[in-house]
């Protein structure tokens, strides 16, 4: 019987309450929850073109600002994704995608390395969007890619508009993470030549 690959936690501080539960080969179940409307629609996106089920209930310090809240939830769902990819035996372990959203070009290449690196070259003209502050999303693919033990290179790499950009890099970030996750049966063991993957 194949092993499910999903994992599911929750996490307190004195900022934020954070519950999330991500299953890597069912999409089912989509719900976003974390009392930032953009943030949901992004996430969301994220699951959707990632083809995973992905469950985020948020009670963040949003009467500060958002930033406790995106952080803590990139945080969570990125030791999830490490959680249920479990020994990574058998994946693809990279993944890339360009995604365009109207005037807006994204691009997300992923490798499930164990080495956790982020280089990220997005500018976003608008510093707001609803409660969202726009330079969060540097914060929440930094704490995702360090958590997930991947390196993550994002680039928006031309645009207008801010809503479009943001967009396309969480379309890419999801497109990219399903071509990693997937299972090859042609993959003996981990895809490494060191034979670990940490």
């Amino acid at each position: 019987m194949k092993k499910l690959r999903t994992a599911a936690k929750s996490r307190k501080t004195n900022e934020t309450f954070i519950e999330v539960a991500v299953h890597l080969d069912d999409p089912t179940e989509v719900s976003i929850e974390t009392g930032i409307g953009f943030f949901d629609h992004m996430l969301e996106l994220f699951a959707r073109h990632g083809r995973i089920g992905l469950v985020v209930k948020a009670k963040g310090d949003l009467h500060i600002d958002s930033h406790h809240t995106v952080e803590d939830v990139g945080i969570v769902l990125g030791q999830l994704v490490r959680e249920a990819l479990g020994d990574k035996k058998g994946i693809t372990r990279y993944g890339s995608a360009y995604v365009p959203m109207d005037d807006s070009l994204g691009f997300v290449a992923i490798d499930i390395s164990g080495r956790p690196f982020l280089h990220f070259d997005a500018e976003f003209d608008n510093p707001k969007l609803g409660n969202f502050d726009t330079e969060l999303v540097h914060e929440f693919f930094q704490a995702f890619s360090f958590q997930a033990a991947m390196t993550v290179h994002a680039r928006v790499l031309y645009g207008v508009n801010t809503h479009h950009k943001i967009e396309s890099l969480f379309k890419a970030l999801g497109r990219a993470l399903h071509q990693a996750v997937a299972v090859d049966p042609e993959i003996k063991g981990v895809n490494s030549t060191k034979g670990l993957i940490e």
